[in-house]
């Protein structure tokens, strides 16, 4: 099943738009650019004319001093041409890679704000493919599409009519097969942009199918399951040679028009030139620059067959583009409402919510957790624990009722100012390919480095620290590099100290840890949680041993809450009975 968003249609508005945005802001660099295309234009048209110059005045025993200086002012031309080449090279490639790298990083923030319901559903290898891939796609369009389109329309232009001005003759073929073969690309200029798109799209599929898979990398193959990867591998392949083959052949049609009629049109003025020049109508002189102009013409014909090729691609990169643009966040982080300073209490008002449309996850929740009490939540996997931790973080939204803290609803309350004041801690540790600094301090280079050792000394990683070669300035590898499970997890809770929240959710944060491990956490976490408000959720039934209040969830509702030890003192309770189920579970253990 394809994970790709499907694109839209680019209409010529939707490209003058996105040029104009992020080309504005290089307003100086774009003026340049044409001026070097417009004088590597006119030492296009006057090089042939010089020569033309040089012939007819040797034919006629013109002064060799004169011939030397026509020759001179040509090899002058020459290297103006390779300077301002190269000039026009630096400049569009400066202007095209601040284009796509300006689009690429609001493409970026646009993805990053996008709800988790969007990306439990699009892979993150078909988003880089979007991000990067068709991005990357647009780095012509932007530096050189519109430039040297138009430079090169005025190069044709221009060629014409100083053709004309020789001989109108020469210059009435040579316009005839330029208009032709013009006629002949417009015609061919979006016929294949819906081509490339679904090339484009099978492409991502790939890319999202094998960045999966790579990173189950471990999993398969302990499950021997290698053959059947690649197999699917296969299919996905194929299926992107299907769309991209028929997307490159038909792709280059135009510039085998445009060759064809191009040597058609050549062959046709030399043709009038020879007839002319045999008659004595013209010198031997305008028929080489004749021959000259008819090939420099070649030149910007198949540069603009190029670029109504790169012109197709672009259609349907930004056809994706835009796609992606036009997925709204499904949550609002406008809000302005600012959560009050200091110890705040939690509150689920009624709370209905499903990941599905019309099957909830969880029905009618509510409860209230006071300032600085810490509420232990239980109940079978898929009871719906974890759910109340992504709505208190404001990964989704209820689809009935409200999620308080402090009083605000999270709706109304700023997204930043939230983030802040809660932190969420999972078994699942995500390290990035960084420093232990920036792994830390997620970034945030305004933390000094004394809290950082601070934290690591509080949760016993002090000889860990000192072990690291360069210290906080030592690189780690985004899979951990060395560290184990508990390790990699105390560096969670790092973070946590690091950034002070008022709300602390820890959903099964110990439960990858050994005993011994988590005897060292025990302390820590004490402190932690000390004077603030807490959610802990928790198969171990030990670690909830800390908890004020007890919820027990099961189907998605909240079956029992009270008292932790008026809960585990009631035999009829169900927490009692989860107390009861676990102690004969560690007995059972412990005599096998």
């Amino acid at each position: 099943m394809s994970t790709s968003l499907p694109g839209v249609r680019t209409t010529p508005r939707d490209i003058w738009r996105l040029l104009a945005v992020y080309l504005r802001p290089q307003r100086g660099r774009v003026a340049l650019l044409a001026m070097l295309l417009v004088a590597s234009t006119g030492i296009q048209l006057a090089s042939p004319l010089v020569i033309r110059a040089f012939i007819d005045r040797a034919q006629a025993g013109s002064a060799l001093s004169t011939l030397l200086l026509v020759a001179a002012i040509y090899i002058a031309a020459a290297f103006a041409a390779q300077a301002i080449g190269l000039g026009e090279t630096w400049v569009a490639e400066t202007i095209g890679w601040t284009a796509t790298n300006a689009l690429r990083a609001d493409l970026a923030a646009h993805v990053l704000r996008l709800d988790m319901g969007f990306h439990n559903r699009v892979t993150p290898g078909n988003l880089i493919e979007r991000v990067d891939g068709d991005i990357f796609t647009l780095g012509n369009f932007f530096s050189r599409f519109v430039v040297n389109l138009i430079g090169n329309l005025l190069l044709t232009i221009g060629v014409v009519a100083l053709l004309l001005r020789i001989d109108w003759r020469i210059g009435a073929t040579v316009a005839a097969f330029s208009a032709i073969t013009f006629a002949a690309l417009m015609l061919l200029a979006n016929a294949n942009a819906p081509r490339f798109a679904a090339s484009r799209g099978a492409m991502a599929d790939l890319m999202g199918f094998l960045e999966e898979r790579i990173g189950g990398t471990e999993d398969l193959r302990s499950a021997g399951a290698t053959a059947y990867v690649m197999r699917r591998n296969d299919e996905y392949a194929r299926a992107y040679h299907r769309k991209q083959k028929p997307a490159v052949v038909y792709g280059g049609l135009p510039f085998a028009i445009s060759q064809l009629l191009s040597v058609a049109g050549m062959a046709a003025a030399l043709g009038v030139a020879g007839t002319l020049y045999r008659d004595g109508e013209v010198t031997l002189g305008t028929v080489f620059v004749v021959f000259q102009f008819t090939t420099v013409l070649v030149s910007p014909i198949e540069e603009i067959s190029r670029q109504l090729r790169d012109f197709q691609q672009a259609s349907a990169s930004i056809g994706r583009v835009r796609a992606l643009q036009a997925v709204a966040p499904k949550i609002d982080e406008g809000g302005h409402a600012r959560i009050p300073a200091g110890p705040v209490d939690v509150t689920f008002d009624d709370v209905t919510f499903g990941y599905v449309a019309e099957e909830p996850t969880i029905r009618d929740v509510s409860f209230t957790i006071a300032p600085q009490r810490v509420l232990g939540v239980v109940g079978r996997t898929g009871s719906g624990k974890t759910t109340l931790t992504r709505l208190l973080v404001r990964f989704y939204d209820p689809d009935q009722g409200a999620v308080r803290i402090g009083g605000v609803d999270l709706r109304d309350a700023a997204t930043a100012d939230l983030r802040q004041r809660i932190a969420l801690v999972t078994q699942e540790v995500q390290l990035f390919r960084a420093s232990v600094r920036d792994n830390l301090t997620l970034f945030d280079g305004s933390v000094p480095d004394a809290r950082i050792t601070e934290a690591l000394e509080r949760l016993g990683l002090g000889e860990w620290l000192a072990s690291l070669d360069s210290g906080l300035d030592t690189m780690m590898a985004s899979s951990g590099g060395g560290l184990s499970a508990g390790e990699a997890q105390l560096l969670a809770f790092a973070r946590v100290f690091l950034r002070d929240p008022d709300v602390v959710i820890l959903d099964e944060a110990s439960s990858r840890l050994d005993p011994a491990t988590e005897a060292r956490l025990e302390r820590a976490i004490d402190t932690l949680l000390a004077g603030r408000t807490a959610i802990v959720i928790a198969h171990r039934l030990a670690t909830l041993e800390r908890a004020d209040e007890i919820l027990v969830m099961a189907g998605g509702e909240v079956v029992e809450r009270g008292d932790r030890l008026a809960l585990a003192a009631d035999p009829m309770s169900a927490y009692a009975g989860l107390l009861r189920a676990n102690r004969h579970a560690v007995q059972a253990e412990g005599a096998s």
